[in-house]
């Protein structure tokens, strides 16, 4: 990507510095949240809820890796949000707080920032989340935003990665692949005419409207963050299982559909679909009984073993790490 990094005239020493940086673009993010103590102290302090357990998310997000150099900071702030809403949703938590770190680029302008905190601001009202704390920090490399969300579960009822067992069903909650067809359009690589795979690939939809019903019904869980064949290879390893997953049931949207039938090779653009990240749907198993009640698409099968196994046309489709590794 030919885009500049984050810099402007209007760098200048006068310049608010830390504190007031605190203050003009970070504490009305907190919402008046008393746990944040007005962002006036070094820590929070988080009340106790009792018959609850707290669940902690971390995600972060780099420049030139998670989103191109010269994104829109407001969308990259929502996207950080995001992401991490979607791993509280896939253990049926509800969001609670969240505690941001900033690492800016040296010559990031005021107005840079203050997008950020406009996306943070923006998202934080349509999530009801406030900012408990957090740090900036400058650097010399590539912007790097990284946030911690707080989200709270009923006690022992998180679904978990390793609850998994023979028999139970493989659905996923939405369509696969947009996310991967979103960077493309992003990257001008792919003709997007409604702007529907960008926004996609942007501003991830976490399934918060799955919480309750994965509590009730799901027996493992994991968001497709890394690819729909990686993700289910948390699960399948967590819980000592092999997860059958067939390619051909994957939910597509009508621009996914569209892709696919103008591949040469539908098999192996399956396998790609299938292996590409930043979906931010979930994967997850429940027993035969609960798919009419989850009403989501039904991709496969758990049986004993260990690993995925991946079929297109009732035939074995290699699909190699089964999407992005962080090493």
């Amino acid at each position: 990507m030919a885009w500049p990094r984050m810099s402007g005239p209007e760098d200048s020493p006068a310049q608010p510095d830390e504190f007031e940086q605190i203050a003009r673009l970070y504490r009305p993010l907190t919402r008046g949240a008393p746990e944040a103590l007005g962002l006036l102290d070094d820590a929070a302090v988080i009340p106790q809820r009792p018959g609850f357990d707290l669940v902690v998310t971390k995600d972060a997000l780099v420049e030139g890796v998670h989103f191109p150099v010269g994104e829109a900071l407001d969308l990259v702030a929502r996207k950080l949000l995001r992401t991490n809403l979607s791993d509280l949703a896939a253990m049926g938590a509800a969001p609670y707080g969240y505690f941001l770190a900033v690492a800016w680029p040296s010559g990031t302008n005021l107005a840079a920032r203050e997008l950020f905190a406009e996306g943070l601001r923006f998202d934080g009202e349509a999530f009801d989340l406030s900012l408990l704390g957090g740090d900036t920090v400058s650097t010399s490399g590539p912007m790097v935003a990284s946030l911690t969300l707080l989200g709270w579960v009923p006690q022992g009822r998180a679904v978990r990665r390793s609850g998994a067992r023979p028999g139970d069903l493989v659905m996923v909650s939405g369509p696969i692949g947009d996310g991967w067809l979103g960077l493309k359009a992003v990257m001008g690589e792919l003709g997007d005419p409604d702007g529907y795979l960008a926004e996609r690939y942007r501003l991830p939809r976490p399934r918060l409207d799955l919480i309750e019903p994965l509590r009730d019904q799901a027996s493992a869980c994991a968001d497709i963050s890394d690819g729909l064949v990686a993700d289910a290879g948390h699960i399948a390893r967590a819980s000592g299982v092999v997860l059958r997953l067939d390619l051909d049931r994957m939910p597509l949207s009508p621009a996914g559909a569209a892709w696919l039938a103008r591949q040469p090779d539908r098999r192996q653009a399956l396998i790609t679909l299938a292996t590409s990240g930043d979906d931010y749907e979930l994967v997850l198993t429940a027993p035969p009984g609960a798919s009419d009640r989850l009403g989501l698409s039904v991709i496969g099968m758990v049986e004993a073993g260990e690993g995925v196994q991946a079929l297109i046309d009732g035939r074995p489709a290699p699909t190699g790490p089964g999407g992005w590794t962080h090493t």
